[in-house]
């Protein structure tokens, strides 16, 4: 029997939503029909689809995993007429749970790929919830020999080695890859590399869309031997690909398809918190956000991004001021939510104030005003916006950044009080940069509107919390330049003081930003959930103990 020349792959980049396996199953079967409707021979979708990723300890919940593979099984039994559908799924073998890669053809489960290599740093924790399985040969559809390592697999060079060895044509991995800055290019050197070592192509598929905390981008792409890029699909978005193998005198390559366009670091960071903020809402069931504005950088930039994400007409700016609220703040948050045109609420907390200061006035007799009132002003805010979150059913928007989140320049109860934070990994000066970007750049998965959203002003003012006269960020904290560097030299290189001290850094600054960052480990145990966007993201990059008493001191 002659075997055909051509084969034909559906590359399904789609987002699948953690729990929601009927919904993950109809998407799966909504792309076979797409598939089948073009001729191929095998639909693939990404890592775990049938359950979403990263399902963390759910998977480990008996009907819940047996859920999802009976109705995998359903699934290959409603597809049984058309292409094979290649999907990621949970698997037993005995009582041992494995990460699976599952082949779906003429009606039943004809192949099963176990996860080899499980990760267990950063976000991810597979050596808790999944056995490793053993190193298989490929699976073959249509005659194509495929082998599969999935995800972490694909990182060594044990699982396409042996897979090459044991005749696979072409590597198909499947993926669950979540975003940080220049993964993809991480990802194609790492692809590069196994291409080279098999000379077999490969297709690297990965999930999109939000988690959480964790953005799974897309970007998935095809090489050819030797390297050559012969698809790239676009991030942070769904989207269908079909590609097509031909087999010549030197085996199989992938026809040139579509080259998709990848954009800078800037516009990834800032298309990761949209998406991150829209699939929160979207897979939580909320509909709306508010947000404090407060005439700063932050809630500006915080405002945009969820206009862009929901829609202005989904997005409640609440400006509360107090008797140390300049004018220009007051101007300047209005003039935001007017550009993004928001709904603009105006809600003084000075009657709330005068109250809480006579309820508390017999305590406090005989002491004098300290950070306690600043906070407390901060503390209203959050009631406030917590009142008309509960009363309106919008969720509301926290606006920290990550120099405040790292030493604790917040007010726990008060402006940290929310559900979701998007810039929660955003350094104070990349804010800055990020405002310009978005000032000078719109695209179309933008909901907001383009053109100068956050007024100049804004941008180039210096930074106030606006708790007592006069007050300035750099009262409390170095200058951003000075506190971002040090942040990112402790936290997202894990160096010494004296390696700080070693880049010009004052010692007596290193160390007290040292103390702010380990004392404020208790806020952030208590704060909302954010965008990750770095290897060192708070919360699953970086687990502190929040009693502590380690300082640097050498």
């Amino acid at each position: 029997m002659h075997m055909a020349d051509r084969f034909r792959i559906t590359l399904a980049q789609l987002n699948a939503t953690v729990g929601d396996i009927e919904g993950n199953a109809a998407r799966a079967q909504a792309a076979w029909h797409k598939a089948r409707d073009a001729g191929a021979d095998l639909l693939a979708l990404p890592e775990m689809f049938i359950t979403g990723y990263n399902m963390q300890d759910l998977i480990l919940k008996p009907v819940f995993h047996q859920t999802a593979i009976a109705r995998l099984e359903a699934l290959a039994r409603d597809c049984a007429d058309g292409p094979a559908i290649a999907i990621g799924g949970p698997t037993l073998e005995g009582a041992r749970l494995h990460n699976a890669y599952y082949i779906l053809q003429g009606g039943t489960v004809s192949a099963q790929v176990l996860k080899h290599h499980l990760p267990n740093f950063n976000v991810f924790d597979e050596e808790r919830t999944f056995e490793s399985g053993d190193v298989t040969g490929p699976y073959v559809v249509n005659g194509l020999r495929i082998g599969s390592p999935v995800c972490e697999d694909a990182w060594y060079e044990d699982v396409a080695e042996t897979l090459a060895e044991t005749g696979a044509e072409l590597l198909l991995v499947p993926n669950g890859s979540p975003y940080f800055r220049d993964k993809l290019e991480l990802r194609q050197n790492v692809m590069v590399s196994r291409v080279i070592e098999t000379g077999l192509p490969a297709i690297y598929l990965n999930l999109v869309g939000g988690q959480d905390d964790q953005v799974f981008d897309g970007g998935s792409f095809a090489l050819n031997p030797g390297g050559a890029l012969a698809l790239q699909m676009p991030v942070m978005e769904e989207a269908i690909a079909h590609i097509d193998l031909r087999r010549g005198a030197d085996g199989w390559r992938i026809e040139q398809g579509p080259l998709a366009h990848v954009p800078d670091a800037m516009e990834q960071d800032y298309h990761a918190m949209v998406l991150a903020l829209r699939d929160y809402m979207g897979k939580t069931g909320f509909k709306k956000v508010l947000l404090g504005l407060s005439g700063g950088i932050d809630s500006a930039i915080v405002a945009t991004i969820a206009a862009d994400a929901l829609g202005p007409d989904n997005v409640r700016c609440v400006m509360l001021p107090s008797e140390y609220t300049s004018d220009h703040s007051l101007e300047d948050a209005k003039a935001v939510a007017q550009a993004l045109g928001c709904r603009y609420d105006f809600v003084p907390i000075s009657d709330s104030r005068q109250a809480v200061t006579r309820t508390l006035a017999s305590l406090f007799e005989g002491t004098e005003p300290d950070l306690t009132e600043e906070n407390i002003q901060s503390r209203l805010r959050g009631l406030l916006l917590m009142a008309l979150s509960n009363k309106f059913g919008e969720m509301l928007l926290t606006t920290g950044n990550k120099s405040e989140v790292a030493v604790g320049y917040a007010t726990i109860y008060g402006d940290m009080a929310g559900g979701y934070n998007p810039i929660k990994d955003v350094y104070k000066t990349r804010v800055f940069d990020l405002c310009r970007w978005r000032n000078a750049h719109h695209r179309d998965w933008m909901m907001g509107p383009e053109g100068e959203v956050i007024p100049p002003r804004i941008i180039d003012k210096p930074p106030s919390a606006e708790l007592r006269p006069d007050q300035k960020d750099e009262d409390s904290l170095p200058p951003y330049e000075v506190l971002d560097r040090i942040l990112e030299l402790l936290v997202d290189m894990d160096a010494s003081v004296a390696d700080c001290v070693a880049e010009g850094f004052d010692r007596a600054t290193v160390e007290k930003v040292e103390h702010l960052l380990y004392i404020s480990e208790y806020k952030r145990f208590q704060s909302a959930p954010g965008t990750r966007l770095s290897k060192r993201a708070f919360w699953l990059d970086r687990r502190y103990p929040i009693v502590n008493r380690w300082r640097d001191r050498g």
